[in-house]
């Protein structure tokens, strides 16, 4: 009997060592990243992402959110984790995001950083991981801005303003490029004048400062923003009736952009409607009693897949743009396709 069971044990060790392990993963730092993806590379892969959400052919969670107390070991900061895969496709991906680490300013280091995972969808091995310290997530985050002005504005929508002025917005500056050519305005507490002037001799068209958030919303027929308050940015009275409003500011509970009277006044196009209602603007237009997930007009996707017009006249439009996984593994892939062979 022990030395049938020796035998069995045998086998089992010889089988177990022939079984090749999996190759490393490749590393791809910050400046390759940075030198390699731009947004124009994320604008199709991110457009085509939406409408595969909303066929329920992406396979997105929830996100995971982790926040760190201020302690003399610690913090403050809070740390968001999202992926997805979309069926179909080679690979997945897993996006670990820091944000809000505000006590790296005295070291000298940026307040957030992350990394993407890109993994075989045939092995489960992960394939790269991609040290872009939110380069990529701003990249696909200035994707969908580019998908909700292209299905939600009109053509001769060419006034485009920006109330905050940072990476984000920057992005979602070239990326509005790439659906027209238009006349930017911008407004924010800190970086206006050297965001318009950047953007001028990047994008070859004009930006100008205004002197206020309303000055803004009165000269523009789209309205970016992108702040990281939780205080509205704007108000109704303020609008041109046909704006289009596309707001990615509001990310998780303690975020707020948009009243929730201009939520209710037009029509409400949400990224992924499970968590606009738990972290993104609908969130506190629930939380206030002016709406429900019910008057949700249309998932981004929907309108993007034909299944739901897009802008049909003068009326007001909110996009509410909170980041999906969809989003992630659509970069994920993009980066994978660029890079991998480097």
């Amino acid at each position: 009997m022990l030395s049938s069971f020796r035998r069995t044990a045998q086998r089992r060790s010889s089988n177990f060592r022939a079984i090749s392990t999996f190759s490393p993963p490749k590393l791809f730092d910050y400046d390759s990243i940075t030198r390699t993806l731009s947004v124009a590379d994320a604008i199709s892969s991110v457009e085509d992402a939406f409408a595969r959400l909303a066929e329920n052919k992406v396979d997105v969670p929830l996100p995971m959110h982790i926040g760190v107390d201020e302690t003399s070991a610690a913090g403050p900061g809070d740390c968001h984790i999202k992926g997805g895969y979309i069926s179909g496709t080679p690979t997945f991906t897993v996006k670990l995001a820091c944000v809000s680490f505000t006590k790296n300013l005295e070291k000298n280091l940026p307040t957030g950083s992350g990394i993407f995972v890109v993994v075989s969808a045939e092995t489960g091995a992960p394939l790269g991981v991609f040290q872009e310290n939110r380069f990529m997530t701003d990249l696909r985050t200035g994707a969908a801005g580019a998908v909700s002005m292209k299905h939600c504005s009109s053509d001769h929508h060419d006034d485009v303003g920006f109330i905050g002025c940072g990476l984000i917005a920057r992005n979602m500056a070239r990326a509005a490029a790439v659906v027209r050519p238009y006349k930017g305005f911008a407004y924010a507490m800190d970086g206006a004048e050297q965001f318009c002037e950047d953007m001028t001799n990047e994008l070859g068209m004009p930006f100008s400062v205004v002197g206020s958030a309303e000055e803004l919303c009165g000269a523009s027929d789209v309205i970016f923003t992108q702040t990281p308050g939780a205080a509205p940015v704007l108000e109704l009275p303020w609008l041109r009736p046909h704006a289009t409003i596309i707001a990615s500011g509001s990310d998780q509970p303690t975020k707020n952009e948009i009243p929730s009277e201009v939520m209710a006044a037009g029509k409400y196009v949400s990224d992924l409607t499970k968590q606009t209602s738990r972290v993104g603007e609908l969130r506190t237009a629930i939380k206030e009693g002016v709406m429900t997930e019910d008057d949700v007009y249309a998932e981004l996707g929907e309108i993007v897949n034909g299944s739901k017009p897009g802008r049909e006249g003068d009326e007001l439009i909110v996009v509410d743009l909170t980041g999906t996984g969809a989003q992630d593994a659509a970069i994920g892939q993009v980066a994978w396709d660029k890079m991998s062979n480097m």
